[in-house]
């Protein structure tokens, strides 16, 4: 059997209610599943409120967080030491949103793994921002992680749909500005069968919104490489029922098992 990690990316829905059922709802999730690295977004830093922390309690992760706006941000919970990590602001373009990129290095038993989570703008109408900020990822990724290294996995919530110009610039079947880059979309590589929407009608809570259903959150993986490491093995939408009649979140989560070896 090849040597494997598992890897899970959820949006945590920052403070939302009901609060403590959904962050039982995620803990609840994350015993069943496994995973070895998650990556969140809308997670709240504040003098009340440890949101990675809360969510980490007893599993033994190690943490990161990275600040976007304020007291919300991304962060990765990782069951091996994170040697350092990073924050860095994506572009507004003209906008009042603050988004970020958070860069972590996580020394696996696989070697010295490059994780990056982010959580780009989520307006319909604003993928000629995201344009601009998947650029700005992608030469982060590609400045911090460099090819000779573990393939850096890239994963988030990108509000954007698989078909999208900036979504299909990041498994290179459009260029940007001039630039184009290859990364695997886990879920579409390796995913079970359907599109695998993880923001839909079918959670109530993100039914109010009225917003078509579609699959925003996403696992990618540049790779894999010569070693056959960053290659999606498998991929799955999660946490998409509730659990004590609760969802852990607006989002359903995706759970990838990426090859190391």
């Amino acid at each position: 059997m090849r040597p494997s990690l598992r890897v899970l990316t959820l949006n945590l829905w920052n403070r939302s209610e009901p609060f403590a059922e959904r962050m039982a709802a995620v803990r609840k999730g994350l015993t069943e599943l496994q995973p070895d690295v998650v990556g969140l977004q809308e997670v709240i830093l504040a003098d009340d409120l440890d949101q990675a922390t809360l969510v980490a309690e007893g599993f033994g992760y190690h943490k990161a967080f990275g600040a976007a706006d304020r007291t919300l941000g991304n962060a990765l919970l990782s069951r091996w030491p994170i040697l350092h990590h990073e924050t860095f602001a994506l572009p507004r373009g003209g906008t009042n949103e603050g988004r970020s990129l958070l860069y972590a290095r996580v020394d696996s038993p696989h070697g010295k793994i490059p994780f990056f989570v982010t959580h780009l703008n989520w307006r319909l109408n604003e993928g000629h921002v995201r344009e601009l900020q998947v650029r700005e990822v992608t030469d982060r990724i590609a400045d911090l992680a460099p090819v000779h290294g573990f393939p850096p996995i890239l994963m988030g919530d990108f509000n954007a749909e698989p078909e999208s110009d900036e979504m299909r610039f990041l498994r290179g079947l459009t260029s940007l500005h001039g630039r184009s880059v290859y990364f695997a979309d886990a879920f579409l590589n390796a995913g079970q069968a359907g599109q695998g929407r993880t923001f839909c009608r079918r959670n109530p809570f993100a039914a109010p919104l009225l917003e078509p259903d579609r699959r925003i959150d996403y696992v990618y993986v540049r790779g894999p490489d010569e070693r056959g490491r960053g290659e999606p093995l498998e991929a799955e939408v999660c946490l998409d029922l509730p659990y004590d009649g609760v969802f852990a979140s607006d989002h359903f989560g995706v759970l990838a098992t990426v090859s190391a070896g």
